[in-house]
């Protein structure tokens, strides 16, 4: 995502609405990666990323903190750019997905059940 403006400014307070649009739908901004404002020709301009999944080695963060202090009978699978969480018990997972919650991690956490 590039944003540009003709004043240094101006392209700040747009990505400060961009922030907002994405606040209102939901998205954690975590999730979004936003460089700093630079001169390029007459106009400034930001660069911005999102990011979608997790990498592996915050994958296996997570995995290992579960591993650590989750519940008994709670297993994870690392799956590309998700990581599973699956047991037989449902309180189990509400526990994990707690914990996750409050261990507020540098990056965007969200959690789907595929039952």
């Amino acid at each position: 995502i590039e944003m540009e403006s003709n004043g240094e400014e101006r392209v700040k307070a747009v990505l400060d609405v961009f922030q907002s649009k994405l606040i209102k739908r939901g998205i954690s901004l975590k999730s979004l990666d936003a460089g700093e404002p630079r001169l390029s020709g007459k106009a400034w301009k930001i660069t911005a990323s999102m990011q979608s999944g997790i990498s592996q080695e915050n994958a296996k963060k997570i995995a290992k903190m579960i591993r650590d202090e989750g519940p008994k009978g709670v297993k994870t699978q690392i799956q590309g750019d998700e990581l599973r969480i699956s047991s037989k018990k449902r309180d189990d997972l509400q526990a994990v997905q707690k914990m996750i919650r409050e261990a507020d991690y540098d990056f965007a956490v969200q959690f789907t059940n595929y039952r």
